[in-house]
C-alpha cells in the first residue's frame, strides 16, 4: 500500500512539474523572450551597474535630504498600517465564524477584504491618483486601503484559529460579547495579529518608494526625480538608504516577533 501510494505521488509530482514546463515554454514563445539572450546580457548589465551606481563624496551631501524623504516614506507606511490594522481589527471580528454578529456583517467584511486586497497597490495609487492627484495623501490612502484588505483577511484567520473552549466557557456563564472578545479572543490572537501587522510595515515600506514614484512623494520621488536627470551616483545613494532602512526594520520586526510569540 505504502509502495503504491509513493508511486501515484511520483507520477503527481512528474505530471506537474511536466504542466509547470509547458506553461514556462508556453509563456516564453507568446512573450518572445529567450533565456539564452537574457543570461548573455547578464555580463553587459552588470558593467553599466558596476560603471555607473557609485556613490561619490559629492554625493554624501545630498545624505540628509534623502534621509527625511526616507523617514517621511517610514512614518507614511506605519501610519497607514496602523490606522488599517485598527479598522481591520473590527472587520476581522465581524468576518470571523468565531465572533461574527451576522451573516450579512461577515460577508461583508470579507467582501471588503477581498475587493481592496486582490487589487495591487500600484493599481490603488493609479486610481486614487485621478482623484487626489500627486500628493503624500494619494500614497498613503493606497498603502492604506492595500493593507486593510490584507490585515482583514490575517486577522479573520487568526481569530479562527483561536481556541473555542475558552469562547464556549465564557457563553455558558452569560459573558457579553464584548467581554468574550476582550477575555477569549483577543488575547490568544494578539500575538499573531501583532505579527501580521510587523509583516505588513515592512511590506509597505517597500511599496511605499514605488507608490512615491506615482504619487510624487517620499523617497520614491527623489528616486525618481534622479533617475530622471540621469543623476545615477545620488540613485546609488537612494537605493543604499532604502536597503539599509529596510533591513533594520526587518531585524527590528524579527526581534518583536521573537518576543511575543
Amino acid at each position: 500500500m505504502n509502495e503504491k501510494a509513493m508511486r501515484k505521488s511520483r507520477w503527481i509530482t512528474t505530471v506537474f512539474l511536466i504542466i509547470i514546463i509547458g506553461i514556462t515554454y508556453l509563456s516564453a514563445m507568446i512573450t518572445k523572450f529567450n533565456f539564452i539572450d537574457g543570461i548573455a546580457t547578464l555580463p553587459k548589465a552588470l558593467s553599466w551597474i558596476f560603471a555607473n551606481l557609485w556613490i561619490t563624496q559629492e554625493t554624501w551631501e545630498r545624505l540628509p535630504a534623502i534621509l527625511g524623504k526616507l523617514n517621511e516614506t517610514i512614518f507614511m507606511s506605519i501610519a497607514a498600517t496602523t490606522l488599517a490594522a485598527i479598522i481591520s481589527l473590527f472587520l476581522g471580528l465581524m468576518g470571523s465564524k468565531t465572533t461574527k454578529v451576522n451573516n450579512v456583517f461577515s460577508m461583508l467584511a470579507r467582501l471588503i477584504a477581498s475587493f481592496s486586497r486582490n487589487i495591487p497597490v500600484v493599481a490603488w495609487s493609479l486610481i486614487l491618483l485621478i482623484s487626489f492627484g500627486q500628493n503624500s495623501l494619494t500614497g498613503f490612502l493606497a498603502l492604506f486601503v492595500g493593507t486593510l484588505g490584507f490585515l482583514t483577511r490575517a486577522f479573520i484567520e487568526s481569530i479562527d484559529e483561536a481556541s473555542q473552549s475558552a469562547v464556549e466557557a465564557l457563553q455558558a456563564t452569560g459573558a457579553t460579547y464584548a467581554q468574550i472578545v476582550n477575555k477569549a479572543v483577543i488575547p490568544q490572537s494578539l500575538p499573531q495579529m501583532l505579527s501580521w501587522i510587523l509583516f505588513m510595515i515592512e511590506t509597505n515600506i517597500r511599496s511605499a518608494t514605488l507608490v512615491g514614484i506615482l504619487t510624487g512623494t517620499g523617497i520614491g520621488y527623489t528616486f525618481d526625480l534622479y533617475y530622471k536627470s540621469l543623476n545615477y551616483n545620488a540613485v546609488a545613494l537612494v537605493t543604499f538608504t532604502i536597503v539599509i532602512a529596510v533591513i533594520i526594520i526587518e531585524l527590528i520586526s524579527n526581534r518583536i516577533r521573537k518576543v511575543i510569540l
